[in-house]
């Protein structure tokens, strides 16, 4: 049975030279810039940049009604004129999101823009972002789009991360991921929890998986569970209390189906069957 490592794929030279300057600049300038405001500039005529295809400036015409559309997209670009979902909650540290929201909103726009499909340049622009906005980042950490989380500063990822596509990361606690941990699509992974009689009564508290632990399909931990070590949580489970290192759990809610030790590998199991060809193929 092949074991399938991921590949190491590459724009052309041309482009790959252009991201990098593009993302080494930002770099620079988000260490360079720390106010607030600044990063915010920064932000507003880059996206200006990737969705209208013109730097920012010129005033804007408030009195033609033909224009307003354009308007509202234009005002929408800069950070200041919008609320992002944790400005609303009430234990925000409002002076640590200040400084990173330009960055949080960039990221989000960007996974909104047909540019973060190109893989190879997303992986490296929200590792460099992360750099900025989360408590920890480590190295060789892969985020595909739509990614998604709650402050930020509460999250640390650890080198040779998975993050597959339209993950919710929420750490309106404190969140770790441990080296090596993969989470899969749609996932959830919580840090904070609700009162069952008052759902204004929130509760912060410690979630912690992996190293090498594995999240899979649409599952998700509730706040303050720990996924141990080598641990799987399967499609759709949810986990409301620790899972046990180099374990299996799956259901709702998730429990323990197997060890490691006691899971078959595809080779060992009943041969699969193709179905027979129909002799159709893209040419």
């Amino acid at each position: 049975m092949p074991r399938y490592e991921y590949r190491d794929l590459r724009p052309s030279k041309e482009a790959e030279e252009v991201f990098l300057r593009w993302i080494h600049y930002l770099d620079e300038e988000f260490t360079k810039h720390r106010k607030p405001e600044l990063r915010a500039e920064l932000v507003h005529d880059n996206l200006h940049q990737l969705f209208l295809g013109r730097p920012k400036g010129g005033r804007l015409n408030f009195t033609l009604t033909s224009e307003l559309p354009f308007n509202v997209l234009q005002l929408s670009l800069d950070s200041a004129n919008i609320t992002l979902e944790p400005e609303y909650y009430g234990d925000i540290d409002q002076k640590k999101y200040a400084c990173i929201k330009p960055l949080i909103y960039f990221w989000q726009m960007f996974d909104r823009s047909p540019v973060a499909l190109n893989h190879w340049l997303g992986f490296r622009f929200r590792a460099m972002l992360g750099k900025h906005i989360f408590k920890h980042i480590g190295k060789n950490v892969k985020i595909f789009h739509g990614v998604e989380f709650s402050y930020g500063y509460n999250l640390t990822i650890e080198d040779d991360c998975v993050i597959h596509k339209y993950v919710m990361l929420d750490d309106r606690g404190e969140l770790v991921l441990r080296k090596g941990t993969s989470i899969s699509d749609y996932a959830a992974v919580y840090s904070h929890a609700h009162d069952p009689k008052d759902p204004l009564v929130v509760e912060n508290r410690r979630t912690e998986v992996g190293p090498y632990a594995r999240i899979t399909y649409h599952a998700s931990v509730m706040a303050g569970v720990r996924v141990g070590e080598d641990a799987m949580l399967g499609a759709m489970g949810v986990a409301t209390r620790d899972v046990p290192p180099h374990s299996i759990v799956g259901g709702v809610p998730a429990r323990q189906i197997r060890t490691k030790d006691e899971a078959k590998l595809f080779a060992d199991r009943e041969t699969y069957v193709s179905p027979p060809d129909t002799g159709e193929h893209c040419e």
